[in-house]
C-alpha cells in the first residue's frame, strides 16, 4: 500500500497512516480496535452502529467493541499539523475522552455514598457534570446507570435543615436537569410539598444558575406528568410564578435563563385556574417587554402564553394596559412562523373582542394589511379562521379608504372572507 495519498491543494501530503481507513480523512481522534487496526472514532462508531461486526480492513470479527485511544498516533498527527501550519493545516484539538461505564459507576457511587467526604462527593458530581456536557453519548452512558434516582436523593437530602443550601445539592440539581425524568419521578417530586417548596425557594437563590436550574426542573416535572391535580398544586404556589418571572426580567447575560424561563411560564399557564397568579406576578408586562429577545422557538412559546393569558379577564386587562402589546402582536403576524402568527392572531382576537379602543389601536397599527395577507397565505387553517373572525370583528372600525388606499394591495385581488 502507498505510504501517502494524493497531495492537497497546497501541496501538502498527508501520510497514509494519518488517514482513517474508512473515511480517508485526517484522523482527529484515532482509536484502536481489538484487531489492532486504528480508525477515527466517529468513523468506526458509525460502522458498528450500522450493524457491522467485522474489522473494515482485516474483515476479522470484532469480538470486543472497546475502542482504545491511540494517544501516540494522535500526538504524531498533532505534531505533523503544527509542522505544516505554513500550508494552512490546522492543529487537531486533543479530543475529550468519552465516559466509560466503569468510570460512571465509580463516580455515581462516590457521589451517593454518605460515608464519603463532602468534597469527594462534590468532586464526583462535578466530574459527571463535565462528562454530561461533553456529548450526547456521554449523557446516554450516564443515564443508563440509575442516575436520576441517585441525583434526586442527593438533591432533596436534608431539605428541611440548614444544610439544604449546600453546594452538593446545587451540583446535583445542575446535573439532574440534563436528563429527562420518568412520569413516576415527576409525580414523586410533585406530590411532596417539601420538595416543591424547596425548588420554589431556590428560585430566589443568589446564583442565577441555581435559579434557572430550579425553574428547569419545575418545567420538567410539569411537562412530565399527566396528573392535572398535581400540576395545579405546583401552579398554585405564588412564589413559583414570582421566581420564574423574575428570571425572565433578569437582564444579566444569561441566554439560557430566557429559554428556561419561558418554557416554565408556559407550562405553568397551561393550568387555567392559576393563570391569574401569573398575571398578578407581572407575566403580561414581562412577556411584552422581552418578546423581541426570544429566538424563534421561544417567541412561539411566549406568544402562546400571551394567548393563554388573554383567555382570562385579568390577563386581557393587563395586556391591554401595555402600550406595546397590540403593535407588537400586529407586527408579529407572518414575521416569525406559522405558529407564532396563529398565536398572535388569537391574542389580538381576544383583546379586540374585549375593547373597542383596542380595535381602533389594531387598525391604526396596520392589522388590516396583515390579516388580508394572512388569509391568502399558506398559514395554518386555525390561523386563517382567527384572522377571518378578527376581520369581521374589525369591520366597523375600518377607515372607508383603508383598502382602496393601501400600498400593499390591489383592491380587485382581495377576496374578503365574509
Amino acid at each position: 500500500m502507498p505510504r501517502s495519498l494524493e497531495p492537497l491543494d497546497l501541496g501538502v501530503q498527508i501520510p497514509y497512516h494519518f488517514r482513517c481507513p474508512i473515511s480517508l480523512e485526517l484522523m482527529s481522534d484515532p482509536v484502536t480496535v481489538c484487531t489492532g487496526q486504528t480508525y477515527d472514532r466517529t468513523s468506526i462508531e458509525s460502522w458498528v452502529a450500522t450493524g457491522n461486526t467485522t474489522c473494515p480492513v482485516t474483515r476479522a470479527p470484532l469480538t470486543d467493541f472497546t475502542l482504545i485511544p491511540n494517544h501516540t498516533l494522535r500526538r504524531l498527527i498533532q505534531d505533523w499539523c503544527v509542522a505544516n501550519r505554513s500550508f494552512g493545516v490546522e492543529r487537531i484539538p486533543t479530543p475529550k475522552q468519552p465516559a466509560e461505564p466503569g468510570l460512571v459507576r465509580n463516580l455515581l457511587s462516590q457521589a451517593s455514598s454518605l460515608s464519603n467526604p463532602y468534597n469527594s462527593r462534590l468532586s464526583a458530581l462535578r466530574r459527571l457534570r463535565g462528562l454530561a456536557r461533553d456529548s450526547d453519548k456521554n449523557r446516554s452512558v450516564i443515564s443508563s446507570h440509575n442516575v436520576r434516582e441517585i441525583l434526586i436523593n442527593v438533591l432533596f437530602s436534608n431539605v428541611n435543615s440548614a444544610n439544604s443550601s449546600l453546594e452538593l445539592n446545587h451540583e446535583s440539581l445542575a446535573l439532574l436537569v440534563m436528563f429527562p425524568l420518568s412520569e413516576s419521578d415527576c409525580m414523586a417530586i410533585a406530590s411532596d410539598s417539601d420538595k416543591v417548596t424547596y425548588l420554589a425557594n431556590l428560585l430566589f437563590h443568589s446564583s442565577i444558575e441555581v435559579r434557572v436550574n430550579s425553574a428547569a426542573l419545575i418545567e420538567i416535572v410539569l411537562a412530565g406528568m399527566r396528573s392535572q391535580e398535581l400540576r395545579a398544586q405546583i401552579s398554585n404556589i405564588d412564589e413559583i410564578f414570582e421566581g420564574v418571572i423574575e428570571i425572565l426580567r433578569n437582564l444579566q447575560s444569561y441566554p439560557r435563563g430566557l429559554k428556561v424561563g419561558i418554557k416554565t411560564l408556559f407550562a405553568l399557564c397551561l393550568v387555567k385556574q392559576t393563570r391569574h397568579k401569573a398575571v398578578a406576578a407581572g407575566a403580561a408586562e414581562t412577556l411584552v417587554d422581552r418578546l423581541a429577545d426570544f429566538d424563534k422557538c421561544d417567541a412561539e412559546r411566549a406568544l402562546a402564553t400571551v394567548e393563554l393569558l388573554c383567555r382570562i379577564p385579568s390577563g386581557c386587562a393587563a395586556l391591554a394596559a401595555h402600550a406595546l402589546t397590540v403593535p407588537l402582536l400586529v407586527k408579529t403576524i407572518l414575521k416569525i412562523s406559522d405558529r407564532a402568527t396563529e398565536y398572535a392572531a388569537g391574542a389580538l382576537l381576544a383583546l379586540c373582542s374585549a375593547a373597542e379602543e383596542l380595535q381602533r389601536e389594531a387598525v391604526n397599527a396596520g392589522v388590516l394589511t396583515q390579516l388580508l395577507l394572512l388569509v391568502q397565505s399558506d398559514c395554518t387553517d386555525r390561523a386563517k379562521r382567527k384572522a377571518q373572525m378578527l376581520l369581521k370583528l374589525l369591520r366597523d372600525s375600518w377607515p372607508e379608504d383603508s383598502i382602496a388606499n393601501s400600498d400593499d394591495f390591489i383592491c380587485s385581488e382581495v377576496v374578503l372572507p365574509f
